[in-house]
């Protein structure tokens, strides 16, 4: 089959090699058949290889995927396939992107869990048939593999979008009853990059990997944050 895969970085190009069929091939296959046979110049990421660690991450055929879950004979078009780089993020070299942008988008959303206890306190009890642990039984097994910010218009017309990833975690602890922090993060996600920028294309939640919702999560910040603005709060 004729595989285009990008070289280069954000002002690179695609180069086309010609890689061997399998049976139950995947796209990461194709990648490291490219990097240990063909050139092994070829960057990219990978490490579990079974769908669970999200860093094989790419765009295969201008949809962002997970490579190792990805077999070639539901993406091959006229024997041919095109492997790039994770959109909406800044490219380091062929198919490796920079994450840091993706995580400080997390860290502006106030991501970080702080609850009151300490580690000399006894551990606090989540109840699991709580409303509010239901209602983020999804959202909490997001790997931040990034497929969702690819996929996502909203940060591709509005680079300061803190995007779904990064929203759908600031929902999950919205929701946590240990939280202390809530009224900062709601805060932090009510303004114009945060949760009212999405128009519910509903791209992230199609492309998500783990079939999660983060368009869900997103409308569930939106209600907090107008209860909270009716409130005095923000």
């Amino acid at each position: 089959m004729r595989v285009k895969v990008w070289r280069g970085g954000t002002q690179g190009e695609f180069q086309a090699f010609e890689v061997p069929r399998y049976p139950s091939q995947t796209v990461l296959d194709v990648v490291t058949h490219i990097q240990r046979k063909l050139d092994p110049t070829l960057a990219y990421r990978y490490a579990c290889r079974v769908g669970m660690c999200g860093s094989c991450a790419m765009t295969v055929n201008g949809v962002p995927r997970w490579t190792c879950r990805t077999h070639v004979d539901k993406v091959l078009r006229d024997d041919a396939v095109e492997i790039s780089p994770l959109k909406n993020l800044p490219v380091i070299r062929d198919l490796v992107t920079d994450m840091r942008e993706f995580f400080d988008k997390w860290a502006r959303a106030q991501g970080q869990f702080k609850g009151a206890r300490t580690k000399a306190d006894d551990f606090e009890r989540v109840v699991p048939e709580s409303p509010e642990r239901k209602a983020v039984d999804a959202g909490i097994e997001c790997i931040g593999c990034a497929v969702c910010y690819s996929a996502c218009h909203v940060v591709a017309a509005n680079p300061a979008y803190l995007g779904p990833a990064a929203l759908n975690r600031a929902w999950t602890l919205v929701k946590d009853t240990r939280e202390t922090k809530n009224p900062e993060r709601l805060r932090a996600v009510a303004g114009d990059a945060g949760c009212h920028a999405c128009h519910t294309h509903m791209d992230c939640t199609e492309r998500c990997p783990k079939r999660l919702s983060p368009t869900a999560a997103i409308a569930g910040l939106k209600r907090a944050t107008a209860r909270a603005a009716l409130k005095g709060d923000l």
